[in-house]
């Protein structure tokens, strides 16, 4: 199956900020779970976002987004404010403690993830290293 890239993400390194136990691996900022509602609104066969991680770029890891229309076995399942976002298994623990955000501009508008747990980002924001 070919991937299909829904949206661009931006990886921020939140600096002094502590893991925040929390019952989800990963949260949700309310402007992204209206840009979620908004992706999978006229789409019955998607139930969710799923989160996942790849080589690339220049720092070596990158986050992907893309639809879900089932839930595989190991991924960790989020659900808030009506909406469910699917964490990969290789991506799970590069994002606990991980905020999810989206951000406009008069430039862009993108998925953003505050992500107290990275070294370092590249200089565009897309890698990341643990």
């Amino acid at each position: 199956m070919a991937t299909r890239v829904v949206a661009t993400a931006t990886v921020r390194a939140v600096k002094g900020r502590k893991l925040i136990p929390t019952r989800a691996a990963l949260t949700l900022t309310p402007a992204a779970v209206n840009r979620i509602k908004s992706l999978l609104q006229n789409k019955p066969d998607v139930i969710g976002l799923k989160v996942g991680v790849r080589q690339r770029g220049c720092n070596g890891l990158s986050y992907t987004l893309d639809y879900a229309s089932t839930k595989d076995k190991l991924d960790e399942e989020v659900v808030q404010d009506g909406v469910k976002v699917f964490i990969d298994k290789k991506a799970q623990l590069s994002l606990l403690g991980t905020e999810m955000d989206f951000v406009e501009s008069k430039l862009s508008s993108e998925f953003v993830f505050n992500n107290p747990n990275i070294k370092g980002t590249c200089g565009c924001g897309e890698s990341f290293s643990m």
